[in-house]
């Protein structure tokens, strides 16, 4: 595939993801069966059912709508950065639901192979969402 479908692919996986009907199932015409995710939360497997679990957790707790703000393709690879917006709504990394408005940015980069994702690299601003959460406090303030 040209960079151009690579960076197309990834835009289509986030407009789905973030249907409101959206399934872990409609993950699949993305996502390679032998996907290996690097940097996943701790307990997360490393593959596709990590992925899912992942999307799942997100799509519960945190409802909402990503923006892909950034994307650059060379070869197979395709870098982004993604913010997620969306409310929490459910339990979060162990956070009882809060109700609060939350945004966290993170850059990805993506390995594409025939058509579909097959290694995926994220980092993410967990800090900024834990403080959000109220879990942590902002910077420069002591802990309560």
């Amino acid at each position: 595939m040209s960079t151009k479908e690579n960076k197309a692919l990834i835009r289509r996986y986030f407009e789905v993801m973030d249907r409101p009907n959206a399934t872990e199932e409609m993950l699949d015409e993305f996502i390679d069966p032998k996907i290996i995710m690097h940097d996943v939360p701790p307990g997360f497997p490393t593959d596709i059912h990590g992925l899912k679990k992942q999307f799942v957790m997100f799509q519960t707790s945190t409802p909402g709508y990503h923006t892909v703000d950034v994307l650059l393709a060379e070869g197979d690879m395709v870098a982004g950065k993604v913010t997620g917006y969306g409310t929490h709504e459910g339990e979060l990394l162990g956070i009882p639901r809060t109700g609060k408005k939350i945004q966290m940015s993170g850059i990805v980069i993506w390995r594409i192979r025939n058509g579909k994702i097959i290694e995926h690299w994220g980092q993410n601003d967990t800090l900024g969402l834990l403080q959000q959460l109220g879990a942590l406090p902002p910077p420069g303030k002591p802990p309560t």
